[in-house]
């Protein structure tokens, strides 16, 4: 089942004497903020919608308002707390991307049949993604090359065979 919500930014502290907060984003696109009108806070794991009036939108972080949070106080319990869209209000990825959260859990094999294990995690090097398979038994480059299906719906990713053996990195 895919993810119903994503992480868009992480609330750091109050800013100003209205209640507004200042937001870490943890999404690659931070221009994705400017408009933004609705959204939900990761509540105790629960996604409560809320309305916001965003001030200011930096590489560096984002200001914005959130109805029903009026003081620094108010604001203030909002702190490390995540800011969320559901996916139908996600932006839209460009061929051959996927969102992590749907990535994470996938089943990786091969294309001659080998099993690895799940897609525990992925880390963003700036040159492209790795993909760790079952807590660093495997690291594999996110590169198209390697990337023989991705298939987020049905949890499972196979890797080209030949390409894994020059470019994965495995464990022992």
């Amino acid at each position: 089942m895919s993810t119903a919500y994503f992480r868009i930014g992480e609330i750091a502290r109050p800013h100003g004497v209205h209640g507004a907060v200042k937001v870490n984003p943890t999404t690659d696109d931070v221009r994705r903020f400017r408009g933004l009108r609705e959204a939900y806070l990761e509540l105790h794991g629960e996604y409560v919608p809320v309305q916001l009036l965003v001030s200011s939108v930096s590489e560096t972080g984002v200001v914005l308002s959130i109805a029903g949070y009026e003081t620094p106080e108010q604001a203030n319990t909002l702190r490390g707390k995540y800011l969320c869209v559901d996916r139908a209000h996600a932006v839209r990825l460009p061929a051959y991307t996927y969102f992590v959260a749907d990535l994470i859990g996938c089943e990786a094999s091969d294309t001659e049949g080998n099993a690895y294990g799940k897609l525990t995690d992925v880390f963003e090097t700036g040159a492209n993604d790795v993909y760790e398979i079952d807590h660093g038994k495997l690291l594999v480059p996110a590169l198209r090359r390697v990337l023989h299906e991705v298939d987020v719906e049905n949890k499972r990713i196979v890797f080209d065979a030949a390409v894994l053996k020059e470019v994965g990195l495995f464990a022992d």
